[in-house]
């Protein structure tokens, strides 16, 4: 059985099309990239402001949210990715 590696675009992407799909500005939606020194990524992503709220959730469960659909779909993976809402 062959493995399949997610490659960060895939992940960036996946970020950005949940992003976009939850806040009434998808223009100003963001994801950009930061390696770190132990092999884990950072996903940051910048919305406009009047979105924060709608990406952060009630009692950030949103957020929770996405960064669990990250985790699962870099379980195959042997990055760690870390998901910043900025």
């Amino acid at each position: 059985m062959e493995e399949k590696v997610i490659n960060t675009d895939g992940m960036i992407e996946l970020v950005d099309y949940i992003a976009r799909n939850l806040v009434d500005s998808p223009e100003e939606v963001k994801v950009t990239r930061k390696d770190c020194e132990d092999g884990s990524v950072i996903i940051e992503l910048t919305v406009a402001k009047d979105d924060m709220g709608k990406v952060i959730g009630k009692q950030g469960r949103i957020a929770k949210a996405i960064r669990t659909v990250v985790r699962a779909a870099s379980v195959k993976s042997e990055t760690k990715y870390i998901v910043e809402i900025i």
